[in-house]
């Protein structure tokens, strides 16, 4: 075993080198479990496979036997690039260029993986009691079928307990330390269809329109407010994305029409109680619909208290910034990890995440790392 010394600028140039374009592997895990190996992690690689699903890369990795466990969540896999002559550099390259290193999965979230990995190699030497682990999955920016939700299981499983976890997701707005997220909206798309009977336009009354009532469904639950906020979440919103009738005739009255429509909700509400909202919403208009649902993530907080502030004490004395503890944003895995243990998200800054020239500053990942190394010393409480 050898500890000391990881260069995580090195390692996330390794890192973006992988074209772990999900659900792709591409190498990344296989880098992770060589490096932590070194450390003296004991390393598992786990593939999960589901029907209707591409089957999926996962890695978990740990030092130490006994408890507390702190974990670090993360994914390797990254979105695909686009057209690769919209880049100005190699998306796989690696590339440090004015001080920022260049590719696919600097910000989201590669950088840092990297950086969490070079700071356990600056402590595991010291560590005397509990342990350190890593989750990384193949499988965040794809379906979440067969990645964190079924490493948990596992874990669960065989014995394997966490007590704190962070997640390295890029959280910063604009500079390193900006924001830390306590907790995360419950996301759930609803697909609403209005059905009516099919007629010829010059003859209405033989016919039922579905569109009008599908267009008063839509005002209603587009203009009904679910909240005004709660003590750490905005309001409840809800976006209509589309509205399709597939009617190529203009003097065809259709015999259904759909629309499809997200919210992003707080902790005032869960899944089942907005299903009931919507259905008292279109049942108020009347006439037959049907609402099918498809559920992301419940919303969830980890309530400031020792993880949050531990968590935000080290990213103060590394940077001078004073975090802000924030649910603002989409989903990420930290939804699934929540009902294990207690989470919380911090990682580089994401102006550029999914983008073209996707890139983060070399600074950052070295503060980054910093930061990570000072969490852990002092969640185990040793200088």
């Amino acid at each position: 075993m050898t500890t000391g010394s990881l260069d995580p600028v090195a390692l996330l140039q390794g890192l973006i080198r992988c074209p772990s374009v999900t659900p792709a592997e591409g190498g990344a895990l296989a880098l992770l479990e060589t490096e932590l190996g070194k450390l003296g992690f004991r390393c598992h690689r786990l593939r999960f496979e589901e029907p209707g699903f591409a089957p999926v890369e996962n890695l978990y990795a740990r030092f130490g036997t006994a408890g507390p466990n702190f974990c670090f969540a993360g994914h390797t896999d990254v979105v695909p690039v686009g057209d690769p002559a919209g880049w100005t550099v190699d998306p796989f390259g690696g590339e440090i260029a004015a001080g920022n290193i260049y590719g696919r999965g600097a910000a989201d979230m590669k950088g840092g993986v990297a950086a969490f990995v070079a700071a356990a190699a600056r402590v595991v030497a010291a560590l005397r009691h509990g342990s350190i682990s890593l989750l990384i999955t193949g499988d965040e920016e794809g379906d979440a079928v067969n990645g964190t939700v079924k490493v948990l299981e596992w874990l669960a499983a065989n014995g394997e307990k966490l007590d704190a976890c962070l997640v390295g997701e890029p959280t910063n707005p604009n500079r390193l330390g900006d924001m830390v997220k306590i907790g995360r909206r419950g996301s759930m798309t609803g697909t609403l269809k209005v059905s009516g009977t099919q007629g010829h336009a010059a003859y209405p009354h033989l016919a039922d329109n579905p569109l009008p009532r599908l267009a008063a469904m839509c005002e209603r639950l587009a203009n009904t407010p679910l909240d005004t906020g709660s003590d750490h979440f905005p309001a409840t919103t809800l976006a209509l994305t589309t509205i399709d009738v597939g009617n190529p005739a203009s003097n065809v009255i259709p015999a259904e029409g759909r629309a499809v429509f997200n919210i992003r909700f707080n902790d005032l509400h869960t899944s089942d109680s907005i299903k009931r909202w919507a259905d008292q919403i279109c049942a108020g208009v009347g006439g037959r619909y049907e609402l099918s649902w498809r559920v992301s993530g419940e919303s969830f907080l980890t309530p400031p208290g020792q993880l949050s502030t531990l968590v935000a004490g080290a990213i103060e004395a590394e940077t001078g910034i004073a975090p802000e503890l924030s649910t603002t944003g989409g989903t990420s895995d930290a939804r699934f990890i929540r009902s294990y243990c207690p989470v919380v998200e911090f990682g580089l800054v994401g102006q550029t995440m999914h983008k073209v020239d996707e890139h983060v500053a070399v600074a950052d990942v070295v503060k980054l790392t910093a930061i990570y190394e000072r969490v852990l010393r002092s969640y185990f409480r040793f200088g």
